[in-house]
């Protein structure tokens, strides 16, 4: 096992609580978005920080309607999730000034989706050479930003 030496991360793993239920939904009911780190709402959808992000920035982005794949989304609901991704973009853009980004939806769980009966969008910023020698050699990834740091960027 590989270990990389952390220990401002504590407070972080201290308030993390195993909550019943569907994340998204917990998120879509909470007035304060800080908590669940509900960055953006739209209409019809919202877009949160992923908790256990694979890169800095790393987005999730979702329906507020508790659906399990796109076809059961509306078309008014489809465009509001398109345009919720594109303002989170344009938020990420302006805050990381990434390179490039991954963007996937992941449906059901042979398809590797952890929440497999809510919807939602990765959004993976990238840079050049983010890939660096830690994940290849040591198989271990470094974010380089706290949570709050982020939310506090995305939602000034």
């Amino acid at each position: 096992m590989n270990k990389l030496w952390a220990p401002w991360r504590i407070s972080y793993i201290k308030k993390i609580k195993k909550e019943k239920g569907c994340l998204f939904c917990r998120a879509r009911l909470k007035k304060n978005g800080r908590k669940h780190h509900v960055f953006l709402r739209t209409r019809t959808s919202l877009a949160m920080l992923n908790i256990y992000p694979y890169n800095n920035g790393h987005i999730m982005v979702a329906p507020v309607r508790h659906v399990a794949s796109l076809e059961r989304l509306s078309k008014d609901e489809l465009m509001d999730v398109m345009d919720c991704l594109k303002k989170s973009q344009v938020l990420l853009r302006r805050a990381l000034k990434p390179e490039g980004f991954n963007i996937g939806i992941n449906e059901g769980r042979v398809a590797g989706a952890g929440i497999e009966k809510h919807l939602h969008i990765h959004v993976v910023p990238r840079w050049q050479g983010d890939s660096n020698f830690m994940p290849a050699i040591a198989d271990t990834k470094v974010i380089s930003q706290s949570l709050n740091s982020l939310y506090k960027e995305l939602t000034r």
